[in-house]
Formats: structure tokens, sequence, C-alpha cells
């Protein structure tokens, strides 16, 4: 299986960090094949412009949507943007590592998807949801929050996790026909002893070597 990992934190001593480490290595080791875009490390810029492409459409008015369908046509994304969609189009599994901020992702990591999950690539012309050209891969969101599993739940003070988290799975993943595995989340990791950190890194791994075998899950609604 082919896997892709995109981790978006700024330091790689984090629990997000040791996460992105672990199934790293949890995957590699059971034959897997991983790649990754790690993208502090990468300084990936997040902000769509004529950059993205080796020619414009129409150099007078710059519409993302138009260039990106004419870079499909052409052949016409930079080779930094190219080789991060060709991630996509070979992983059989896409992992988000990441923390939740604002009851989403990172911005680096937000614009990663409004680059790579560029129109024509990844959906286009009727081609969303179970016609989408991922449709047959999986993806997987692995992330942290600030705050304790008790707010994250309906009627808790931040609501239920899975409508937080839906904008996501549905938005992104679904919508480009991904099927969706069930997130990984880890509360509030900063607030918790060391030993419950290495408990749940072990835990992470365990999952991990079993990944292929896992059911996607009904994403739910809105909270």
């Amino acid at each position: 299986m082919n896997v892709l990992i995109v981790f978006a934190h700024p330091e790689p001593k984090s629990f997000n960090g040791a996460l992105f480490d672990t199934a790293a290595a949890t995957l590699t080791a059971a034959g897997h094949t991983v790649v990754s875009s790690d993208l502090y490390r990468m300084d990936f810029d997040p902000r769509t412009s004529r950059a993205n492409f080796l020619e414009q459409k129409d150099p007078d008015y710059f519409k993302p949507q138009v260039e990106e369908r004419h870079a499909t046509e052409t052949h016409g994304f930079a080779p930094a943007l190219e080789a991060e969609i060709g991630k996509v189009e070979a992983a059989d599994l896409v992992i988000f590592q990441f923390p939740l901020w604002w009851f989403g992702l990172p911005a680096i990591l937000k614009g990663w998807v409004d680059r790579v999950f560029a129109m024509g690539r990844a959906y286009g012309s009727g081609r969303i949801y179970e016609h989408g050209p991922f449709r047959g891969k999986r993806a997987l969101l692995s992330l942290t929050t600030g705050g304790f599993q008790s707010s994250y739940v309906s009627g808790g003070e931040e609501g239920d996790i899975l409508g937080i988290l839906r904008p996501i799975h549905r938005g992104i993943f679904q919508f480009t026909g991904f099927s969706v595995l069930a997130p990984a989340i880890h509360y509030g990791p900063v607030r918790v002893e060391e030993r419950r950190r290495r408990q749940w890194l072990d835990e992470w791994s365990q999952r991990l070597r079993t990944i292929e075998s896992e059911q996607p899950i009904d994403v739910g609604p809105y909270a």
C-alpha cells in the first residue's frame, strides 16, 4: 500500500511530531511505501497564485479554477506543485497529521489542500463524491486538540467532534472521492502525563498495523 502522510506542525518535537514519526515508522515496518509532505520543513507556500502554473491562460484576470483546468489540460502545473499532486494520486491512503486550530486545519495545511486539490485533477466536470478522481482511496485524520474529550461531545462546550471535522471529511475527502476512516483524535496531550502520551503512541502504532482492514465510517451530521 502506498501511504502519504501530510504533516502540519511547526515543532517536530511536538506530540504531533511523535504521531507523525510513529506512523511513518510503523507503516514502513509493515511493508508499506510511505512518502510524506512535512509542510513547515518544506516551507510550503499556502497561497494560491500564478506561481502554481507554468503558463497563463488569462494573463489579465486571475481565476484559479480556470488556470487549474488549463494546467490539467496542458500539463502546466509548476514542478513543486505537480509533485504534491502526484503524491496524492499515487497514494492508497492519505493521512493528515495536525493540531486542531480554530476548529479546523492549520492555515498551511488548508493552503496545501487549496493548491493540491486542483480543479481538473481532484474534481470537476461532474467528478465529485462517488465519481471523484480519488475513489478507491482512503483518507484518515490524525489530530490533537487543546481541550479534553468531554468538551467535544454533543452538548459539550465545543460540540460534537465529528460535526467539527465534517467539513474536512465531507467537503474535502468525500467530495473528491475518498472513503473516510475513523479519525485518530488525541485530546489535550499537553494536559496529560508522559506515560499516557507513550500509551497513545503505542495504540496508534497498533491501529496502523492493521489499517488495511479498516472499514470507512459514516461522517455524520454537522454539530
